[in-house]
């Protein structure tokens, strides 16, 4: 093969990023994590803003988001902070609660199938029933304090926990249960030591739905008796017409939940990275 035959193979088996620059870019664009999906949010901030301008959207309809900046600067920081913490107190309480009720209601699923052919019926019938509908009555019972927002707040958010920690415990290997019993090793350590690592990684798919349905929770209790909380703040604000802060404590209550799924990620991805899929640990 002469000179001139070699460099004509080696141009031709250039990598192709190298001859289409606009290529790579573009992949890069792509692949880089969290590039997409901020171009994504701009483009849709720029064209709710244009929308609204070209077709003069009344504000009262929908606010273009530079009006929305003026429903934050509508209300003080002390104002923003007490509504913020209100809802937040409630939604933290009620998630412990759940978790708290919901790892032995699932251990007890998990180990007794008359005990499950028991209370899993009645676990569905209170989850099918509409929070909207029953949250009066229990207020009206517990009063108007925290603690019937927190007895809603925890109804919403442990039901996926109890499914999803009794499926993880079940999925432990069939043989590792039987060489623990054949060591005669104690139930308590079945559960600990056995069955709980090997359910790890559904109890915190349930924990990062349930955070988010906690902030959910928290909101319609609020909106049935509270005088302080995101959700009273964005219910009083409709009332007075008052459209701009209404998109401002929706978009504060975004970040909360989002701010709380990260929180969660964060615990699982520092003190338990082996749960996570191979390719994120």
């Amino acid at each position: 093969m002469t000179m001139s035959d070699t460099s004509a193979v080696s141009s031709s088996s250039a990598p192709p990023e190298a001859a289409m620059p606009g290529r790579s870019w573009a992949a890069w664009f792509v692949q880089t994590p969290g590039v997409l999906p901020a171009a994504t949010f701009v483009a849709i901030i720029l064209v709710w803003e244009a929308s609204c301008r070209l077709f003069d959207i009344p504000a009262f309809v929908l606010p273009a988001p530079t009006r929305i900046l003026g429903g934050f600067d509508a209300v003080t920081t002390g104002r923003w902070i007490e509504h913020v913490w209100a809802t937040l107190r409630v939604a933290l309480i009620g998630y412990v609660l759940s978790i708290a009720i919901s790892l032995p209601i699932a251990i007890i699923l998990a180990r007794s199938e008359i005990l499950s052919r028991a209370i899993y019926p009645i676990l569905v019938v209170v989850q099918s029933t509409p929070i909207v509908a029953v949250a009066p009555i229990i207020i009206v019972a517990l009063g108007s304090g925290d603690l019937p927002r927190v007895v809603i707040t925890c109804l919403i958010t442990f039901f996926p926990l109890v499914v999803s920690t009794t499926t993880g415990l079940m999925a432990t290997p069939p043989e590792l249960i039987e060489l623990s019993r054949s060591l005669r090793a104690p139930v308590i350590r079945e559960i600990t030591q056995i069955r709980l690592p090997f359910a790890i990684p559904y109890i915190f798919s349930a924990l990062k739905i349930s955070v988010t349905l906690a902030v959910i929770g928290a909101v319609v209790a609020e909106f049935v008796a509270a005088d302080k909380g995101l959700g009273y703040f964005i219910q009083f604000s409709t009332s007075m017409f008052q459209v701009q802060q209404a998109w401002a404590g929706l978009i504060v209550l975004v970040l909360l939940s989002l701010i709380l799924f990260q929180a969660v990620t964060a615990v699982q991805r520092i003190w338990f990275p082996w749960s996570l899929p191979a390719e994120r640990a």
